[in-house]
């Protein structure tokens, strides 16, 4: 006779927690940890549950104490990221507030295309009394509770009302985790009676599960013609997105590269998939891309796109590749993606479609004068940056762009810049010098206000041997500095450059481009007549960090600037560099929009600065056309 099963009895919550243990992805041979640690903030809902569990599991699965949901999340995007997709966090929350601050975070993952596994607390599945504390009630609707919010925002949606449901939810959970083409969020709502129920689970459940992650190659029919449209083209570039850096594929592009001669311009997400000083590298593309990649875009008779959405920042709203008989071939692992613009689609792997396209390509090569010309205008651009860039005098308050040209001249190529909103974001993608695959990390998906200092501890964690900083405006810090005290906490070390001038200066910008006069857009006193022109706000950021357990270094001048920065990078705790910042538009050769941005303006409006941008925004929106 066959033996009973083996069965373990254990609640679902310590079921869950074990399996998360023994999750595994595989690429090209090399192993990982699926789920590498789990962030937590604990009440009802999780407290008795997810909190007992990794309690008693001990090291098998570590657990990180976050000080805010929204925060924990962005951690575990900054890591899932660092580790090219291969390796994921894990976010527990209670019910109520702690479940619905996980939306803004679960968006952002993805939007991004990047895993995130979300564990919140839910109310009773058993109904025992409702309703219970922070329960939200739907008279019409008795089985929705505030976690159906992350529906929307979740690539895996399940609610575990059962114990036994738990196996179907976790196998499909860790599918979409590992999937390069559906990953992103993945939700599973778990009823804090259910988490403390026991079961007798298979040990099937428990044992080490592989997910490999493949690279599947181009189809040979398409394949052929894209080589022939290559073949076929003049003036061809390639747009680089964050898909080159999720594949692995800078190498594969480097050498597409050498072979063809075709200039490589990236989105926010691929900047450096090409060094900085590649030959073919010619910058950012789109909105706040650099003057050589957007006049190549415009004349460009193929647009060769690897690994990228097509945002409306790359394509300047549809008005960037202007050539009448433009054509696009995109190479993405996704065919949602691959399909966009009327392109032909190469649906691959990058690294496999890149290496595919090289080897049929043997031979071919952009013609010499087309070399020249993008070359040329590449070291143009590179003079206007020096420019952005340098600061004569060293006694001077620095602008935001010499703030960064400081930081240039001090990191190697294993630093590691993040950011994500503000004006930096443009600033950074026209001007920044990537020196390695990893170094350069914007979030530009979803550009979330807040990001910056909980992904620096994430992308610590998976690099804990490169320096990291995390490049913050006085807004964004206002919006999430709560981690620095988790920083603190753990040792985790990483240096925040804190930007003070004194309002949203991004928004501003756009405010009066747009006709609004940069209303509610400046940190300062209201004045009598309801307007905030008074004087700025007496607040103390530098002491704010200090407070919160970090060290914090002023500096006043471009001089003391490139010292701070120096002490910081060989620090060993975190650290924050603070410093204020002349406006971008008193600094001589800093670079402008280099494509436009379709933000709509007032069709009728009495004020003169909104009728002069509706007539500015008629002509430029002339230029939008549908690519088919």
């Amino acid at each position: 006779m066959n033996a009973a099963p083996t069965t373990r009895r254990l609640t679902v919550a310590q079921a869950l927690v074990e399996f998360l243990a023994h999750q595994y992805t595989e690429r090209d041979g090399r192993r990982q940890r699926l789920i590498g640690a789990c962030w937590g903030i604990f009440g009802h809902g999780n407290v008795a549950g997810i909190g007992q569990a990794l309690l008693e599991s001990g090291t098998a699965l570590p657990y990180l104490q976050g000080r805010n949901e929204q925060a924990m999340v962005h951690a575990a995007v900054g890591y899932a990221r660092q580790c090219d997709r291969l390796s994921a966090h894990a976010v527990t929350t209670s019910i109520g507030p702690g479940a619905t601050n996980l939306v803004t975070g679960a968006a952002l993952a993805t939007v991004n295309r990047l895993p995130v596994l979300l564990l919140p607390g839910d109310t009773f599945a058993t109904r025992p009394a409702e309703p219970v504390l922070q329960q939200l009630e739907v008279p019409h609707a008795g089985d929705v509770s505030v976690n159906d919010a992350l529906r929307p925002v979740s690539r895996y949606f399940d609610r575990v009302t059962r114990p036994e449901a738990l196996i179907p939810a976790a196998m499909q959970a860790m599918r979409v985790l590992a999937d390069p083409v559906d990953t992103g969020a993945v939700t599973l709502a778990l009823p804090q009676d259910v988490q403390a129920e026991a079961y007798d689970w298979p040990e099937e459940f428990f044992a080490d599960r592989v997910w490999r992650v493949p690279r599947p190659a181009p189809d040979a029919a398409a394949l052929a013609e894209a080589v022939w449209a290559v073949r076929g083209a003049r003036r061809p570039l390639v747009i680089a997105g964050g898909g080159v850096h999720h594949s692995e594929a800078e190498e594969a592009l480097r050498e597409f590269a050498d072979a063809t001669g075709i200039p490589v311009a990236s989105t926010q997400a691929g900047k450096g998939s090409l060094r900085h000083d590649h030959p073919c590298d010619v910058g950012g593309i789109g909105h706040t891309g650099t003057a050589t990649a957007n006049a190549l875009a415009r004349e460009a008779d193929l647009v060769i796109g690897v690994g990228t959405r097509y945002t409306d920042f790359t394509t300047a709203s549809a008005t960037l590749f202007a050539e009448p008989g433009v054509r696009f071939v995109n190479l993405n692992i996704a065919a949602f993606d691959a399909h966009k613009l009327g392109a032909l689609s190469l649906v691959a792997d990058a690294r496999a479609g890149l290496a595919a396209l090289t080897g049929a390509l043997a031979g071919h090569r952009v013609e010499k004068e087309y070399e020249a010309a993008y070359g040329a205008a590449k070291e143009e651009w590179e003079r206007r940056v020096d420019a952005a860039y340098g600061a004569a005098d060293a006694s001077a308050r620095p602008s935001q762009t010499q703030v960064l040209g400081a930081l240039d001249a001090l990191v190697d190529d294993s630093d590691i810049v993040i950011n994500a909103a503000g004006s930096l974001p443009g600033d950074l993608h026209k001007l920044w010098r990537a020196r390695s695959r990893r170094q350069y990390h914007l979030e530009y998906g979803y550009s979330c206000m807040g990001y910056e200092i909980p992904a620096a501890i994430g992308v610590r964690l998976a690099a804990p041997d490169r320096p990291v900083w995390a490049l913050v405006g006085d807004g964004t810090y206002l919006m999430n500095p709560t981690e620095i005290v988790t920083a603190v906490q753990e040792g985790i070390n990483f240096t925040i450059v804190l930007i003070q001038n004194h309002g949203y200066a991004s928004i501003g910008g756009l405010s009066e481009a747009t006709g609004g006069e940069r209303f509610g857009t400046a940190y300062r006193f209201r004045a009598g007549d309801g307007t905030y022109t008074g004087a700025p706000l007496p607040v103390d950021l530098a002491a704010n960090a200090a407070s919160l357990g970090m060290r914090v270094i002023r500096a006043a001048s471009v001089g003391e600037l490139r010292a701070a920065l120096a002490e910081a990078r060989g620090a060993n705790r975190p650290t924050c560099v603070y410093v204020e910042t002349e406006t971008a538009d008193t600094v001589p050769g800093a670079p402008e929009a280099q494509a436009w941005w379709d933000v709509p303006v007032a069709e009728t409006a009495t004020r003169p600065a909104a009728v002069a941008a509706r007539a500015a925004y008629d002509r430029q929106a002339a230029g939008r056309r549908r690519h088919l």
